[in-house]
């Protein structure tokens, strides 16, 4: 063991530049909802140097790169898109070209979530190359999720390529620790009707926005009330975004909609969640108040359409699981240390991986989530580098787990 890990410590740190070059690159391509086509060309460009077996576009729009025929299937998943970059002004540097100050690049998209695409791509083909992939089909799986956590995975699994993967690595940050769950979600919207009147005549009108108002207060008092996981923690509610349908400023509003982001921990269901909110709506307003489930049907940019709800289930594994245990002796054996197994604070792909199709995953990635979606998004290249070690050796390390 200690002669592959070795090699594989050799070979990436002889591939460094091109890995953090290709780190460049991508971050430099904008990839703003969903629009994944030129930084996907760019990924592409690299698994075909590499000499992967296949690659090549989904229907979705998904970039993926396959290695290996054999029985055993892993994925790594790293979603490619990014939220976009707010004001302009609000940067210190350009999003896109980046800076990199005391080997941290700082760029859109560098913790959130490209920086786990070089180190999955070299190093499965560093694991090709050393013959750790024996008895494993691997796919890189460059994917977009920002806007519906799970939808590419659904697609990977029952529309294109149709694989149900046996693992799957999950390549949002993690600060080089192995991740095992996160919390759920579940996304409504709660719309309110009325009568318009002029606002100088109010009287004659009914408001909408009124109705609303006792909803919104029991939805901030709800919080403190909901369950808590020892491992997930505490489920969670908040008013996240409103509407407003008004003639104008001098009018009584006729319809009025708040939009919920409701986390679900372990020990709540779907349908628990919706009724707590139902359950706020005063009883004489139950037939003007409407509580909605979120449901999903924006085309991607190839114009393909995958309609589903706006639900995501909690997921969590044990520690004693094979996979959790394969990635805790990956670092074991690369870095000679051990480090506690943690979860994510967001929502990633698992909750369709683990958490709708059973699929066992665990999360490692570098750099560290708390500068995801900010104006600070960075990431220490030498963890880039590094998280190429992690990738090429672990399915070794899962092959000898499941012995």
């Amino acid at each position: 063991m200690s002669d592959k890990v070795t090699e594989i410590q050799k070979r990436v740190q002889a591939a460094r530049n091109d890995i953090i070059q290709f780190m460049l690159d991508i971050v430099a391509i904008p990839s703003m909802e969903s629009q994944l086509k030129d930084v996907g060309e760019r990924i592409a460009q690299e698994m075909n140097k590499l000499g992967f077996d296949e690659v090549r576009f989904d229907k979705m729009g998904n970039i993926m790169g396959r290695i290996g025929n054999g029985k055993r299937v892993v994925v790594y998943d790293s979603h490619i898109d990014t939220v976009g970059i707010g004001d302009p002004a609000s940067w210190e540097w350009d999003p896109f070209k980046g800076k990199v100050e005391n080997d941290i690049l700082y760029a859109r998209g560098a913790c959130d979530e490209k920086g786990s695409t070089p180190g999955m791509v070299y190093g499965l083909a560093m694991a090709r190359d050393l013959g750790l992939l024996d008895g494993w089909t691997a796919y890189y799986f460059g994917n977009m999720e920002e806007w519906c956590d799970g939808i590419a995975p659904n697609t990977f699994v029952e529309v294109d390529p149709k694989v149900k993967p046996d693992f799957v690595v999950i390549g949002e940050p993690t600060k080089m620790q192995v991740y095992r769950g996160h919390k759920g979600r579940v996304e409504l919207k709660v719309t309110s009707t009325g009568r318009s009147a002029h606002a100088a005549s109010h009287q004659l009108g009914d408001s909408a926005l009124y109705k609303m108002l006792s909803v919104i207060s029991g939805i901030r008092d709800l919080d403190a009330h909901l369950k808590t996981h020892e491992f997930l923690g505490k489920g969670t509610i908040m008013v996240t975004d409103t509407r407003i349908s008004t003639a104008s400023i001098n009018a009584v509003p006729d319809g009025f909609t708040i939009f919920i982001d409701r986390r679900l921990t372990f020990g709540e269901t779907k349908e628990e969640a919706i009724q707590q909110v139902r359950d706020l709506v005063p009883g004489y307003l139950r037939d003007q108040i409407k509580v909605e489930e979120l449901f999903y049907d924006e085309p991607s940019y190839t114009g393909f359409v995958f309609p589903v709800d706006k639900y995501y289930p909690a997921w969590a594994l044990e520690e004693a699981h094979p996979i959790v245990r394969a990635g805790q002796e990956t670092i074991r054996q690369l870095w000679k240390e051990t480090r506690p197994s943690g979860k994510w604070s967001f929502s990633t792909n698992g909750t369709y991986w683990a958490g709708k199709a059973g699929i066992p995953s665990i999360g490692f990635g570098p750099g560290d989530e708390i500068y995801a979606h900010t104006t600070m998004d960075q990431v220490p290249l030498n963890e880039v580098v590094a998280a190429t070690e992690f990738y090429a050796l672990f399915p070794l390390m899962l092959s000898e787990k499941l012995q």
